[in-house]
C-alpha cells in the first residue's frame, strides 16, 4: 500500500518549505559585537577572525553605520585600553576608549538602533580577570560588585542603552540596578549573561581584546557538565531585576538556551561565540563545508532552540542579506 501521510508534500519546493517554516530569520534579530582600541591609526585585522576588525574610533562608526544600514538590530561594543592595571581603572574612565566610543556611536546614530557596551573588567585588568583579585589571589566578588557599579554609571552616562553583564559574579544584576536606579538611569536596560561557561571557544576573542589572562575563570564562570545550574543563574538574574537574558556560548549550549527559554517569560537572547565563527570560517575555507548554508543553519539553530536576538560576528553580512 501507499503511504496515506507524506510529509514530503511540505518540502517539495522552496516556495512551500518557506510558507511552513516553522522559524524565520530577520535581519533585527542580529546583534554586531565590535572592537574599538586604544591608541590605532587605522583598524587591526585579527587573525583567528576573518574578516573582524580591532577598530579606531572613526571606522568604529562606520561599521557601525555600515550595520545599522544593513538592518541589524543593536550593536554590543568592547574596548581594548592601552593601559592596564589591577583595578581596571580605564573601564569607568569618562576618557576611557569604551565610554568615548559609546558615546561616539550615540551621537552618530542615536535611536536608529540599540547601543551595548559590555560590562566586565576582563578587558581592563592586567591581570585578565573579570574582577578585582583578593588577599587569597582569587577573584573577590562583593569588591568587583563595587567597580561593575561604577562601571554601569560611566556607560549609562556615555550613552549605553544596555549595559551588558558578563562577569558572572553573584548578585552582579542585583547591584547594578540599584545603582543605576540610585543615580537616575532607570531607563538604561540590563542585559545579563546570565548562563555563561567556562568554555574553550572563548580563544579568539582574546585575540581580539587583547586578554592578559593568568590561570581560568572556572571559579566564577559555569561548569560546561551542568544544565540546571544555567536555569538557576537564570531566574535569579530575573530576580534581581534583568531586562534580558543570555546563553552564552550558542551551539554547545543549545540545550540550555532552550530550558531556559521555556521557562521564563523576559526576553531571551544568545551569543554565537567567537570559537564558534572562527570553526565555520576555518572549515569553510579548507573546503569542508559550504560557507554560507553553514553560517544560516548554525543562526537558525538558535532560533528553533528559543533565541529572540542573536549575538554574532556575521550580524553584518547576514542582516544584508536578509533586508
Amino acid at each position: 500500500m501507499s503511504p496515506v501521510i507524506r510529509p514530503r508534500r511540505l518540502r517539495q519546493t522552496p516556495a512551500i518549505r518557506r510558507l511552513v517554516a516553522e522559524h524565520r530569520l530577520h535581519a533585527r534579530d542580529l546583534i554586531l559585537p565590535l572592537f574599538v582600541r586604544e591608541g590605532l591609526d587605522e583598524p587591526v585585522a585579527l587573525s583567528l577572525m576573518p574578516g573582524v576588525l580591532q577598530h579606531t574610533l572613526d571606522s568604529l562608526v562606520d561599521a557601525a553605520e555600515h550595520a545599522v544600514e544593513a538592518g541589524v538590530g543593536g550593536l554590543m561594543l568592547f574596548g581594548v585600553p592601552e593601559r592596564r592595571d589591577a583595578t581596571g581603572s580605564a573601564a569607568d574612565d569618562p576618557e576611557g576608549i569604551l565610554n568615548v566610543a559609546i558615546g561616539r556611536l550615540r551621537a552618530a546614530l542615536g535611536d536608529s538602533t540599540v547601543i551595548m557596551a559590555d560590562l566586565c573588567l576582563d578587558e581592563f585588568t592586567d591581570h585578565g580577570h573579570c574582577g578585582v583579585i583578593g588577599a587569597h589571589g582569587r577573584v573577590d566578588n562583593d569588591a568587583t560588585l563595587e567597580r561593575y557599579g561604577q562601571m554601569a554609571l560611566a556607560q549609562a552616562s556615555a550613552g549605553a542603552q544596555f549595559v551588558g553583564l558578563s562577569g558572572m559574579m553573584d548578585g552582579q544584576v542585583g547591584h547594578v540596578r540599584a545603582t543605576l536606579d540610585s543615580a537616575g538611569f532607570t531607563d538604561t536596560g540590563v542585559l545579563a549573561y546570565s548562563a555563561k561557561y567556562a568554555s574553550a571557544f572563548y580563544g579568539p576573542f582574546r585575540e581580539a581584546v587583547d586578554s592578559q589572562l593568568q590561570g581560568d575563570r572556572r571559579s566564577y564562570q559555569q561548569d560546561p557538565a551542568n544544565g540546571r545550574e544555567g536555569l538557576r543563574e537564570t531566574l535569579l538574574d530575573i530576580e534581581e531585576g534583568a531586562d534580558v537574558v543570555m546563553v552564552k556560548p550558542g551551539l554547545p549550549y543549545l540545550d540550555v538556551l532552550a530550558r531556559v527559554s521555556d521557562s521564563v517569560s523576559v526576553p531571551v537572547w544568545a551569543y554565537q561565540v567567537s570559537g564558534e565563527y572562527a570553526m565555520i570560517e576555518a572549515a569553510a575555507a579548507a573546503g569542508a563545508i559550504d560557507r554560507k548554508p553553514a553560517i544560516m543553519e548554525s543562526l537558525l539553530a538558535f532560533k528553533r532552540a528559543g533565541a529572540q536576538a542573536i549575538l554574532t560576528y556575521w550580524a553584518a553580512e547576514i542582516a544584508a542579506e536578509l533586508s
